[in-house]
């Protein structure tokens, strides 16, 4: 009876500390089920404050490989600027047509350097993907803090 009751109790806060962990191994899992390719994945992460546009990660790579982003537009412009609504795709995932040009390019706000994307082309994947930050308030556009993927 003790065991059952400490494997419940233990196997409980497991579950509410693990929550997170059990959502980023379903999304690894299906990662490692994308198809091999000449293209990115990226996501939005749009922050009032700051000109980053999101992280962009190859596929079959890790969110937590993903790097934070800023996109030359010159080719293509972003889907919300194209949109004239700037920030209404906020967490939306892309597939991306592009490249690294190897640039760096410095973002004010932040006080940091961000490799260059060049974007040629995007559609649209999930307007809800799934969680790729731990914490739940990473996609507030009014947050001042810059959250990495996990």
């Amino acid at each position: 009876m003790a065991i059952c009751l400490a494997t419940v109790l233990l196997a409980g806060g497991c579950a509410t500390t693990s929550d997170f962990e059990a959502r980023k191994t379903v999304l690894n899992q299906a990662i490692a089920q994308e198809q091999p390719g000449n293209y990115f994945i990226g996501r939005r992460m749009y922050r009032r404050s700051y000109f980053f546009w999101g992280y962009v990660r190859r596929p079959r790579e890790p969110w937590s490989k993903a790097q934070l982003v800023m996109f030359n537009e010159q080719k293509l412009h972003a889907p919300d600027r194209e949109a004239t609504a700037i920030g209404y795709d906020n967490n939306y995932e892309y597939r991306l047509a592009g490249y690294f040009s190897g640039e760096q390019v410095y973002e004010p706000a932040s006080n940091r350097f961000y490799p260059e994307f060049v974007l040629t082309n995007y559609k649209l994947l999930s307007t809800s993907p799934p969680q790729i930050f731990r914490d739940a308030k990473a996609t507030d556009p009014n947050r001042l803090m810059i959250d990495t993927p996990e």
